[in-house]
């Protein structure tokens, strides 16, 4: 998802698609430890998505704090 896209939804919105993305990158770390996955893009993917997750809940943070 695109910052531009994660910056018009609200916080607790964000705060569940992080959950979503932090459970997607612990069943993707599984399946590396049991040789399962293919594609091993998506992690960095995944773990990129989580940056950008966390950035805008820290803009939104410091927003509501001012």
């Amino acid at each position: 998802m695109k910052a531009n896209e994660l910056r018009l939804k609200e916080m607790s919105e964000l705060h569940v698609e992080l959950e979503s993305l932090l459970k997607t990158q612990f069943k993707l770390r599984m399946q590396i430890a049991t040789k399962q996955l293919v594609n091993t893009s998506q992690i960095s993917k995944v773990r990129k998505s989580i940056a950008r997750t966390r950035t805008i809940l820290t803009e939104k943070t410091r927003k509501e704090i001012k």
